[in-house]
């Protein structure tokens, strides 16, 4: 949504230590609790979203292209946080310093709050739309109070059950609501065609597979919860559970059913995910609520559970790592229910553009790390991360980050709208460079307090 899947267990606080060998997940609990993230109606919906604006074809280049992205990068990510047990706030005191590392774990907890508040608005609107003589401050208020309980466990003995228990009904509803658009609706190949009116977009292709680089956030969440992960299983999920399977399903069938479905389906409005869960609601009464209820349910107890871990991560760097995490958990919830009573959605969305950029370059720089031999000769493989340790700036990764994330940000903004296109690309390929240039430079004091040698 940095945060870690955190569970406590002989009094061990996985926001400030490795997971050891010991205290990992087997392959199939894992898996579990990871496909969470396939069932969000995000993924239908911005496929269609996508396929209107600039061709059915041209999306489906795009989500190809971002498959086979997403994998490469994740199945790298997974086997080296699965190596060292690390979680996305703890490498980023590696990269950046102590106090460097607090802006990653702020930026993840901040995008998982608003991703928790985009789809805790869609189950609310969908009960509201539902249940008469409920008003939609009292839906959110609802779906907030059952949501914070759901995340108090840990993902090794809990939302790996409750996810493996709600993948086999969301698999069901993906199915009954193509049969009942068919039956209802009838068969047309015009999904196919989709596109603007004056045609399918030239090049529209890069467009699709650029926007998906603005959710690159989903690496992160990879890292946190691949650490869980236990060594002798790094290889499936590498190629497996983060890997093209996931992501074949993720994005690809998720997303040519939600093309599919806006071609087919009548909606009220723009196309948009609170317009398509209408529709499906519309279309199969209660068991479109429940098909809606078990998608947002699944994906937002990851983003809950991100949003908490990472705050508490972040405050930890404040003095306030004694704070039990489920504090941390009802604070997230408190945030997300005022940020759906209060409208600010053309805020967040302006705020996750900015986000984006900064996720990328962290991407890019954590992959460049990764990759470069220097650190682990200046450090003889040991990896120095413990906050008395490292120092409080980090040159190397911050200047990296910071160059980016500017040059990203400028392309953005200054740019034509074809330019602007190229902001993600860019920050990700300078940051990847700026940073393997000057970790090759390095010093060991760049990274570890002189008095630790």
């Amino acid at each position: 949504m940095a945060g870690n899947i955190e569970r406590q267990v002989d009094s061990v606080d996985y926001t400030a230590v490795a997971v050891p060998e010991g205290h990992r997940m087997n392959k199939g609990s894992l898996t579990m609790a990871w496909w969470a993230i396939c069932s969000a109606m995000f993924w239908l919906v911005v496929s269609a979203t996508l396929a209107m604006n600039f061709g059915t074809k041209n999306a489906i280049i795009g989500l190809l292209l971002s498959v086979v992205t997403y994998a490469v990068i994740n199945g790298v990510i997974a086997r080296y946080a699965i190596k060292t047990g690390l979680s996305v706030a703890l490498f980023s005191r590696v990269l950046f310093g102590r106090s460097g590392a607090a802006l990653a774990t702020l930026i993840f907890f901040a995008t998982a709050i608003y991703y928790s508040v985009f789809e805790g608005s869609v189950i609310a609107i969908a009960i509201h739309d539902y249940v008469s003589g409920l008003t939609l401050n009292q839906a959110y208020l609802l779906v907030v109070a059952y949501s914070v309980p759901l995340v108090f466990g840990s993902v090794q003995n809990w939302l790996d059950r409750l996810n493996g228990l709600l993948l086999p009904f969301y698999l069901a509803g993906l199915v009954a609501v193509v049969v009942m658009a068919v039956d209802t609706y009838g068969y047309s190949s015009a999904w196919l065609n989709m596109g603007p009116p004056s045609g399918p977009v030239e090049s529209g292709w890069w467009n699709c597979f650029t926007y998906f680089m603005g959710v690159w956030i989903l690496m992160m969440y990879t890292w946190d919860y691949a650490r869980f992960g236990r060594q002798e299983d790094a290889s499936f999920h590498a190629k497996v559970n983060f890997g093209l399977p996931f992501y074949i399903f993720t994005f690809l069938v998720n997303g040519l059913v939600g093309i599919f479905l806006a071609a087919t389906i009548p909606t009220q409005g723009g196309l948009s995910e609170v317009s398509v869960v209408l529709a499906i609601v519309e279309l199969m009464g209660i068991w479109g609520l429940i098909f809606v209820w078990v998608s947002q349910t699944r994906i937002n107890t990851a983003n809950f559970f991100m949003a908490a871990s990472n705050m508490h991560a972040f405050f930890g760097r404040f003095g306030l790592s004694k704070i039990p995490y489920m504090v941390w958990t009802i604070v997230v919830g408190v945030v997300v229910y005022l940020l759906m009573l209060f409208d600010v959605f053309s805020y967040i969305l302006q705020a996750l553009a900015y986000q984006s950029i900064f996720v990328v370059a962290w991407v890019a720089i954590a992959l460049a790390h990764i990759s470069s031999p220097k650190y682990a000769q200046l450090f003889e493989g040991k990896v120095e991360f413990e906050q008395d340790r490292v120092t409080s700036f980090n040159p190397c990764g911050l200047t990296a980050w910071f160059f980016a994330a500017a040059l990203g940000i400028a392309v953005l903004n200054f740019g034509s709208a074809a330019l602007a296109t190229f902001s993600a690309p860019l920050t990700f390929f300078s940051a990847f460079g700026a940073y393997w240039l000057l970790l090759n430079s390095a010093k060991r004091s760049w990274f570890v307090r002189a008095s630790c040698g």
